[in-house]
Parts: C-alpha cells; sequence; structure tokens
C-alpha cells in the first residue's frame, strides 16, 4: 500500500463534508497501520509518521475552515 501525501492545496479545495469523510478515513487508516506494526504484518513505520502527518495537515484546513466561517 502506496502512501501518497495529502496536498493542502487540495485539501483547501475540498467542503466540509468531504473533509470529515477523509478525517474518518485517515483515522481508520492510522488504527489499521498501528494494528499491523503490532502484529509485525508491517515493518515500515514510517508510514504511520506520515499519515499521522496527513491527519495533522487535515486538522489544520478543518480548523481554518471552522475560523473562518464563524
Amino acid at each position: 500500500m502506496a502512501h501518497e501525501k495529502l496536498v493542502t492545496k487540495k485539501l483547501r479545495e475540498m467542503d466540509m463534508e468531504e473533509l470529515e469523510l477523509r478525517q474518518a478515513e485517515l483515522e481508520k487508516e492510522m488504527f489499521d497501520t498501528r494494528q499491523r506494526l503490532v502484529t509485525k504484518e508491517q515493518d515500515n513505520t514510517a508510514q504511520l509518521r506520515l499519515q499521522r502527518r496527513d491527519y495533522a495537515r487535515l486538522l489544520t484546513v478543518v480548523n481554518e475552515k471552522k475560523r473562518a466561517s464563524s
């Protein structure tokens, strides 16, 4: 499973509904990755770090949009 970096520009073009859907997907991906790391099915520990960074990018854009709408 190759990791594709989330680009902030693309995130900013999404509406809140799409962002919330992507947030749920990322949470599930991170959970699955942690499970695979614990059970030794995966040895690429860097993938979890990249997913966490994408998640942080996503949350940043979500918070920017919330602040802009209030």
